[in-house]
């Protein structure tokens, strides 16, 4: 018979093994790193205190595993930035000479941040438009944003300069605002 605690982990799954595929590109690799991370997880369910939601100590456990394995493969940053997209401009598009938001781009409310973060639906949302980044932006975003990595760490993770990296988070961070606001804020209006 299957506990309840194995049943919690049993419905992470899936959402750890696509943030695992978004940060390995690899499937086979996500899967083991996600194994990893739940054995670790059912085994040491007597450390998992309570001090943080459930959902984020899972995580945190993923997070972990997945560094050390890029620490462990240096190799990963020059096929991670061999690409040179397009999208990279686009944002720049929203602001106006003098450094300001064009109307029409201009960041709409979300309302209440703790209920933006409790609502389901804004989650699924998030994760679609978290897999329509090209692979880098959503690399690096996710290293910094969803796993907290510093700046200086990324920058030696995937062999890219300081400089660099702000660019790209900030042009994820533009392009993830709008996918959000067309498919979460917009759908939620009507």
């Amino acid at each position: 018979m299957i506990s309840d605690y194995d049943k919690r982990l049993n419905a992470l799954r899936p959402r750890l093994l696509a943030f695992a595929r978004l940060q390995l590109g690899c499937r086979d690799e996500a899967e083991d790193v996600v194994q990893e991370a739940l054995l670790v997880a059912a085994t040491k369910q007597d450390s998992f205190d309570g001090r943080s939601q459930f959902e984020t100590w899972v995580f945190g456990i993923l997070k972990y595993k997945i560094l050390d394995l890029f620490r462990a493969e240096k190799r990963r940053a020059q096929w991670l930035l061999e690409s040179d997209e397009p999208w990279q401009d686009e944002p720049d598009m929203e602001f106006k000479a003098n450094e300001r938001w064009q109307d029409d781009h201009r960041p709409q409310d979300w309302g209440d941040p703790e209920a933006v973060l409790a609502s389901s639906h804004f989650w699924r949302v998030f994760d679609a438009c978290m897999i329509h980044l090209p692979d880098v932006p959503a690399r690096v975003f996710s290293l910094r944003e969803l796993m907290e990595v510093e700046i200086d760490e990324i920058c030696s993770l995937l062999n890219i300069t300081e400089n660099n990296c702000s660019v790209i988070l900030y042009r994820a961070r533009m392009k993830l605002r709008q996918c959000l606001e067309k498919g979460w804020l917009t759908e939620g209006d009507s």
